[in-house]
């Protein structure tokens, strides 16, 4: 049995615990054998290539980001607890109120945090993927919300521990405080090196995860950032050319192998079935991706050439529908804004779209109505 990692005497909460220290990346003795990755590999590296092709469908890969780094977003803060939905986080866009706006708010946080990442990878004067960076992010993702007490983008100073009640019951127990910068450098070297080349970028991806987990550098809100740090690799690593992949569906439609396979790299070694498991994970939600976005292909285009049918069809009503994706839940006065136009002329804009049945209108109210397009909201809350 491989061994991944040492244990070193940590004392938290009056209590005195084993706590694990990881080995530097990659696995060694044995090394990864390629037999337990390359077909797998194969097939989610086929499955990401066909999801940037199928975004051509779509006029606009802007559309298609809005959705996904949203369902991502509100996905990868499910798995931590959060109740918000997509329709919660589109109308809280939208200006209206939401009834559990701190749950919202986390989850623009990880927006927040993610374009700052983002941001920085495409800048060629930004950071590189870095401790730094990620830091960085971590300040955004936990400004304000629950966790705002718990040293925001600064590495933990002391020590923590995952499930549990007390640290001497705990499901597992992370490497002391004052290890954790050296172990961060150790991912950051491995992620940078040029030596590796035995190992697939996707492999790379699910080692990183996995032992930026087990580190658990932050006091709180290491789940996001990790599953954050998935995402900003396939950019680094040119594995998709937008962030059209939410892997946090797949992650938490399957929380509980996701959480049994980073646990048995810690105590059984193995490492063969994580990046198996991750590797599907890829496979799958690229698939699922690929099908949103010719299902919101098909639906965008029987609901433009309705619109190109209808007679009383007007270039402020084309430009509106040209806007929908990207503002799915909305008043008269935003499309108005959106428009640049007169509030008449943005009326007319919407009362059109809404006889056509492209939306609906939300409140059934004379005044203060809302709008929604509906079918792109449920083609949404369907996928993922």
């Amino acid at each position: 049995m491989r061994r991944t990692g040492t244990y070193a005497t940590s004392t938290t909460s009056g209590e005195t615990v084993q706590a694990f220290v990881p080995h530097a990346l990659p696995p060694i003795e044995p090394v990864l054998s390629a037999d337990c990755f390359e077909a797998a590999n194969r097939v989610a590296e086929l499955a990401l290539a066909r999801l940037a092709s199928v975004a051509g469908l779509v006029p606009s890969v802007d559309w298609l980001l809005y959705s996904a780094v949203r369902k991502e977003a509100l996905l990868t803060s499910q798995i931590e607890g959060t109740q918000a939905t997509l329709v919660d986080l589109f109308d809280d866009e939208a200006g209206f109120a939401v009834g559990n706006s701190d749950d919202v708010e986390e989850v623009s946080n990880y927006l927040r945090a993610f374009r700052l990442v983002q941001d920085n990878l495409r800048d060629p004067a930004g950071l590189p993927i870095s401790v730094r960076l990620l830091c960085n992010a971590h300040c955004l993702l936990l400004a304000g919300v629950r966790g705002s007490g718990k040293q925001p983008g600064e590495l933990r100073r002391s020590q923590n521990w995952i499930g549990g009640t007390r640290p001497g019951n705990a499901a597992f127990v992370p490497p002391p405080a004052h290890r954790v910068a050296d172990l961060l450098a150790d991912v950051e070297r491995f992620i940078h090196a040029d030596s590796d080349l035995a190992l697939p970028p996707l492999v790379k991806i699910a080692l990183v995860h996995a032992q930026f987990e087990t580190i658990h550098p932050f006091l709180d809100g290491n789940g996001r950032i990790g599953r954050l740090l998935i995402a900003a690799l396939m950019e680094h690593w040119q594995l998709l050319p937008e962030p059209l992949l939410y892997l946090s569906g797949y992650l938490k439609q399957h929380q509980s192998a996701y959480y049994q396979a980073l646990s048995a790299i810690r105590t059984q070694g193995d490492w063969e079935a994580w990046v198996g498991f991750f590797l599907e994970g890829v496979a799958a939600a690229a698939s699922e991706a690929e099908r949103g976005i010719v299902a919101i292909a098909t639906l965008i285009n029987n609901d433009r050439r309705r619109l190109l049918a209808a007679p009383k069809a007007t270039p402020a009503s084309y430009r509106l529908f040209e806007n929908l994706p990207l503002m799915p839940r909305f008043t008269i006065e935003h499309a108005r804004q959106k428009l640049n136009t007169t509030f008449p002329t943005a009326n007319a804009a919407v009362k059109l779209l809404e006889a056509l049945g492209i939306v609906c209108e939300q409140t059934g109210q004379k005044k203060n109505r809302s709008y929604s397009y509906q079918g792109y909201i449920e083609l949404l809350t369907l996928v993922g």
